[in-house]
């Protein structure tokens, strides 16, 4: 059956079985990877998936049920699987269906065209060539990889709605190794956009460019810092910190920003946008998991919360409208909340995006200290409830407002909420990871730095 058919037996079971108030959501995409090892090509995969939730609502309380199958018997039984599912929800949380009647902006017209398969495989190679071009030293495990991904993401509901967003996005990552002195360096870079946006040289320029700057670098004492992190770095922060602006997070005790709208949070400076239709964003949308029309917001604006990510449920406990931040990470989740396009406003207007480019201007006025360019161990290291962080990072020492000698095997020890007060200046270098968490970079004094003893 078409998604279409079984949309439409799904309509029939549900009235049948006398369910007012349901919803239907489905996602369809189609992928081809492809990754490169030395100098051939080491895999390549297409996949096709699709999956439908049914969720509806029965006494207040949502039942949920999902399948990949589109049959009539399945489009029956998942009905009838999410009625049951319903009848057994213990919990005095009440769910809803959104109500049809908001305005949504018009899609974005994709113009990104779907590449071939051997055009992917090519860009692979040729990324993977440059990579090798780019420094004597780059040996065997250097890895190129390259993907396309094209997802349909539809909603339809008892109350009306009908709607559909289509999402396209290529990707690429560039993996060098490098050996120098008996000693591996791996360097990293990704981008997301449209294959024939990728600059090619650059992106392998740049990856190879984070492995050789580490050669030779040594450890710093410990002490108290002033710190800028690299723009990747902050966002890196950010996005682990995340679910601290959730109402979901909040309302359950694991965020300290419940009832904190209103209040300061950050430096007067600090604005931090979600906006699901940001022009440099492949996956801008137009609703969310539950239907609601999204729209750009200042969470923080000038340091001071203006509000939460809200979906129906905790928008209705907190007697306030949705922020449309629904979020499902998968068809069959269970609806959450999420951001979109989610980052810190850089210094000036809209700031310029400089990805890979050193903040000058901030190391100037840091005069000394230490440029972070990456944090790791964020699973372990970061308590997304307290805000506390003791991460392992690497970088630059900061000397005479220059970056310096490459540092690395020290710990950086601080606290989220603390760090957005405490930021003295932000650059106009705005940049991404994972494509969705963005900041420029950030001066930040007096942190704390476990070195040598």
């Amino acid at each position: 059956m078409t998604y279409q058919e079984f949309k439409e037996a799904v309509i029939r079971y549900a009235r049948e079985y006398g369910i007012a108030d349901y919803e239907l959501y489905y996602t369809e995409s189609e992928s081809t990877s492809v990754e490169i090892y030395q100098e051939e090509v080491k895999g390549y995969s297409t996949e096709n998936s699709m999956g439908v939730c049914f969720r509806c609502v029965l006494d207040g309380k949502a039942g949920y049920a999902s399948t990949e199958n589109r049959t009539e018997e399945e489009a029956k039984s998942l009905v009838l699987r999410a009625l049951d599912n319903a009848g057994s929800i213990e919990s005095e949380e009440k769910a809803f269906i959104h109500e049809k009647g908001d305005r949504y902006s018009t899609p974005e017209e994709t113009r990104m065209a779907q590449p071939t398969g051997g055009e992917l495989t090519d860009a692979a190679l040729a990324l993977q060539r440059e990579l090798y071009r780019a420094d004597a030293r780059v040996t065997d495990g250097t890895q190129a990889y390259m993907a396309y991904e094209a997802v349909k993401y539809a909603l339809y509901n008892s109350k009306g709605l009908d709607l559909e967003d289509r999402v396209k996005s290529s990707i690429c990552y560039a993996m060098p190794l490098v050996a120098d002195g008996g000693e591996m360096y791996d360097g990293f870079e990704m981008k997301r956009g449209g294959l024939k946006e990728f600059d090619i040289k650059a992106i392998a320029a740049d990856a190879v460019e984070d492995a050789v700057s580490a050669i030779g670098a040594g450890s710093v004492p410990s002490g108290k810092y002033t710190v800028v992190f690299s723009n990747k770095t902050m966002a890196t922060l950010l996005m682990t910190y995340s679910s601290v602006f959730s109402a979901e997070a909040a309302q359950k005790g694991l965020s300290l920003l419940n009832g904190k709208e209103g209040e300061k949070i950050a430096a007067d400076f600090i604005t931090i946008v979600d906006d699901p239709a940001y022009h440099d964003s492949v996956i801008k949308r137009t609703f969310d998991g539950e239907g609601v029309a999204t729209y750009a917001k200042n969470v923080v604006e000038n340091g001071v919360l203006v509000t939460l990510l809200h979906n129906l449920k905790t928008a209705a406990k907190a007697g306030v409208k949705s922020t449309g931040n629904a979020g499902r990470p998968s068809y069959a989740s269970v609806i959450g909340v999420s951001p979109f396009t989610f980052y810190i406003r850089p210094a000036g207007e809209d700031g310029e995006r400089t990805a890979g480019k050193v903040p000058e201007e901030l190391l100037r006025r840091a005069d000394s200290g230490i440029y972070v360019t990456e944090v790791m161990g964020l699973h372990a290291g970061a308590n997304a409830v307290t805000g506390d962080f003791s991460l392992s990072a690497k970088g630059f020492l900061i000397t005479e407002g220059a970056k310096g000698a490459p540092v690395k095997n020290f710990t950086i020890s601080g606290n989220f909420f603390g760090l957005l007060k405490d930021v003295e200046t932000l650059g106009k270098d705005l940049d991404f990871v994972q494509g969705t968490f963005g900041s420029p970079s950030a001066l930040v004094r007096n942190l704390a730095i476990a070195g040598e003893e």
